[in-house]
């Protein structure tokens, strides 16, 4: 695709969160209080499901790579909006913006699939838990996350080239804290029909196709769980999957609020706060989510603390 590019505007510059240098202060202390949790949180998960072998299941695997993609998805924007809230110079140059759009909607869009293949392994799991060890095979395991990883990498690179061929003559200023599509596009000297709807297919085809995946998947768990004649077994199955619901409502909720809508509906103020939710408090999320309702998770803390403690007391 022709990058278009070779213009005056050779650097961006970020508007932020708001102008006020008392504000910003609070912000700084508050984003960096998030992003602290959210590297030790899912940084702690990977490791947890790594050192304890009882969580060596198609579950836990999928979360360690959720937990992976949650802190990716953190440092892609988090350090450069702590750095712009404490300096007078927000600039970025168009290469680091685009680049940080691409890693941005690769993660984004990795984690969409991968919500997917885990509400499937929860399926087999409670619908045919005979099966389960021969249905979700290390390989098949391997092959959804491969699968996820590669379809985020394609959709979001077709979305950067598009961005990357549109025409930059004017302004320079994005009105937000990150490169995101909606301000971009917005400085756009160029046309920007065909890329808004590239973006909108590629956006409402993985929601449907995920969200698709989910309510089959979670509508087979509901109908057997109803089913079920022990009440601990209910009780059991629904704790399973509570989690993993809770993760995709606030995921997919802040996610179509955001890019399910034409670029006339935007709105600073909702999207910025909207945005802040899914770029930071999210990925803080997650680990808390699954860990605090998860008592496997637990007790694996619990053994591998007592495990670290036997071995420094045998030195």
């Amino acid at each position: 695709m022709e990058n278009k590019n070779n213009t005056n505007v050779t650097y961006f510059i970020f508007m932020g969160l708001t102008d006020s240098e008392m504000i910003q202060q609070l912000l700084f202390m508050l984003f960096l209080l998030i992003y602290l949790i959210t590297m030790l949180g899912n940084a702690g998960m990977i490791l947890i499901i790594h050192l304890d072998l009882q969580l060596h299941v198609p579950m836990y695997y999928f979360l360690s790579q959720l937990s992976f993609l949650d802190l990716g998805y953190s440092m892609v924007i988090t350090p450069e909006t702590l750095k712009n809230l404490l300096t007078s110079y927000k600039c970025i140059s168009i290469m680091g913006c685009f680049s940080q759009m691409w890693f941005f909607f690769f993660l984004g869009a990795t984690e969409i699939f991968l919500l997917s293949s885990m509400a499937y392994d929860r399926y087999v799991a409670i619908c045919n838990p005979l099966h389960y060890p021969v249905v979700m095979s290390m390989r098949l395991c391997g092959a959804l996350i491969t699968g996820s990883y590669v379809i985020g990498f394609t959709e979001s690179l077709v979305i950067v080239l598009y961005m990357n061929s549109l025409y930059f003559c004017n302004s320079n200023v994005i009105y937000h804290f990150f490169c995101d599509l909606t301000p971009i596009l917005a400085l756009s000297c160029t046309d920007t029909h065909d890329t808004e709807i590239m973006i909108f297919i590629i956006t409402s085809l993985n929601v449907m196709v995920s969200l698709t995946t989910i309510s089959v998947s979670y509508g087979s768990i509901l109908s057997t769980i109803l089913k079920m004649n022990s009440s601990s077994g209910k009780r059991k199955a629904f704790s399973t999957c509570a989690s993993h619901l809770l993760g995709v409502t606030i995921f997919y909720g802040t996610t179509m609020f955001t890019y399910l809508k034409p670029k006339k509906s935007y709105s600073l103020g909702k999207d910025q706060v909207a945005s802040v939710f899914y770029t930071m408090v999210i990925p803080m999320l997650n680990p808390l989510i699954y860990s605090l309702r998860n008592k496997e998770v637990k007790y694996a803390v619990i053994r591998v603390m007592q495990k670290r403690k036997g071995s420094r007391q045998l030195k």
